[in-house]
């Protein structure tokens, strides 16, 4: 017994040390206050498994602007509306994207979010180039209203439908087939594989050791690089000309924006990656919002019935039909809001700079935390009931603490593209079905938002 006492008396002295010491190792003059947490992994598993409450308690002890070491890196958090603002709209002075390194090495050195300067406007020009509204209207709205009639066919045959898996399904079945419509059922079913590892590793500790998630995440990125590269030299020597994402970026001629096959790749990456997370999650959702507030329902089927009562039967939807949609906007972004789909944008110093008072060492990370920002009294009234009315009569999209779709030069490129894919999805349920739940409701919020067990619709006819 007293062997065990003392070893447990070792274990606590030597763990105290070690916080102690990782505690002074970033007790630089001028810092904010905070806390440091363990060396190396530093407070990432309390930040991941209480999330909101980690950061609310943290606020409480420190204020709305404090340091931590979250997901690898010393990390600066801030939770201000107005300073988030001037640190997401102001680049140039030495706050570039600065995501965790887990992301940066799966998702690539060349994607949009690693890259800035020259690098940045070239990657994001190609990808504005394709999400134009002329290349929304003729060629990927189109794909998309196909895919997702398809999609949702026979729902109302099922006993139960597992609104989780399905959104997941359909937001990275929509967004590859606009890459690569040509991709045969096997080869679609290799890239999920592969994708799905990929999105777990980004969001891990980047220790490359055997079945860590991180380690998988870089191998399936590697399988889906080697996908790509085939894929593209099969194109290539075909000598067809595609109309697809792909095609555009592997285009020669007339192409403002020639990218390297390693930028393509990455680029690919990006936008499957993307719009993976916001269109699924926003999607669900949207559906167990609706389900729970009947009147905003019944104002959101009576938008889409209209549309459909102009249409003939197989008229797809077109970009005017999309702007018109102005409640489907408007839960989409309240859904977007409640729920927090993105909690937040990490910003990294490239150099020693003042901000907000305190002295930021070059290389740390500025999380722009946004979440609070959403159930902010002051900004949003009732903030925590759901009132997609608001976006109606306020026009909130329009102020400085709207921040759902990020900021500045590093504003999200595929807003509306995200958008009219989430209200296609909804366009097509909503006028096709009506749903009640099954249980397995519970959700959680943090890292992700999602259903542990799954979120269970019995789907019927409307």
């Amino acid at each position: 017994m007293m062997v065990i006492l003392g070893l447990l008396l070792i274990i606590v002295c030597i763990c105290s040390a070690l916080l102690q010491w990782n505690q002074m190792r970033y007790s630089k003059k001028g810092l904010p206050p905070g806390t440091m947490g363990w060396p190396v992994f530093g407070e990432t598993t309390e930040f991941l498994k209480q999330g909101p409450d980690f950061m609310k308690n943290q606020r409480l002890r420190y204020g709305s602007f404090f340091k931590s070491h979250i997901l690898g890196c010393p990390t600066i958090v801030s939770m201000d509306a107005e300073l988030n603002r001037y640190i997401l709209m102001n680049e140039s002075k030495g706050l570039v994207a600065g995501y965790p390194q887990s992301m940066l090495d799966i998702l690539g050195t060349c994607n949009i979010a690693a890259v800035h300067g020259p690098g940045h406007r070239l990657m994001r020009g190609s990808l504005l180039s394709l999400i134009s509204p002329a290349m929304m209207n003729d060629h990927l709205l189109p794909k998309i209203d196909d895919f997702m009639r398809s999609y949702l066919c026979g729902w109302d045959e099922l006993e139960t439908v597992d609104i989780q898996e399905k959104t997941k399904h359909m937001a990275f079945l929509s967004s590859l087939l606009q890459i690569a419509e040509t991709l045969t059922k096997p080869e679609v079913e290799e890239y999920r594989t592969e994708f799905f590892k990929l999105v777990v590793g980004t969001l891990s500790v980047p220790i490359d050791l055997p079945g860590t998630n991180y380690r998988c995440g870089i191998q399936a990125r590697n399988n889906i690089d080697r996908l790509l590269t085939k894929l593209m030299q099969e194109r290539r020597e075909s000598g067809e000309t595609f109309t697809d994402m792909l095609g555009y970026l592997m285009k020669e001629e007339d192409n403002r924006y020639l990218l390297s096959d390693k930028e393509i790749r990455d680029q690919v990456v990006t936008i499957l990656y993307s719009g993976y997370e916001t269109v699924s999650t926003t999607s669900m959702m949207a559906l167990k919002y609706l389900h729970d507030h009947p009147k905003a329902l019944e104002e959101l089927r009576k938008e889409h019935l209209a549309i459909r009562d102009r249409k003939r039967p197989d008229e797809p939807l077109n970009l005017d039909d999309i702007k018109s949609m102005k409640f489907t906007r408007a839960v989409i972004f309240e859904t977007s809001r409640l729920a927090t789909v993105v909690n937040g944008v990490l910003r990294k110093t490239t150099h020693d700079l003042e901000l907000n008072g305190y002295s930021i060492p070059k290389g740390w990370r500025i999380y722009v935390y946004t979440r609070e920002i959403n159930y902010d009294i002051s900004l949003y009234e009732d903030p925590m009931i759901f009132n997609p009315w608001r976006w109606m009569e306020k026009n909130l999209e329009s102020k400085s603490f709207f921040l759902l779709f990020g900021g500045g030069a590093r504003h999200c490129p595929g807003k509306e593209l995200g958008i009219s894919e989430v209200s296609s999805f909804i366009h097509y349920f909503v006028t096709k079905y009506k749903w009640e739940e099954k249980g397995g409701e519970k959700l959680m919020v943090f890292p992700r938002v999602s259903a542990p067990k799954g979120y269970h619709l019995r789907v019927l006819p409307y």
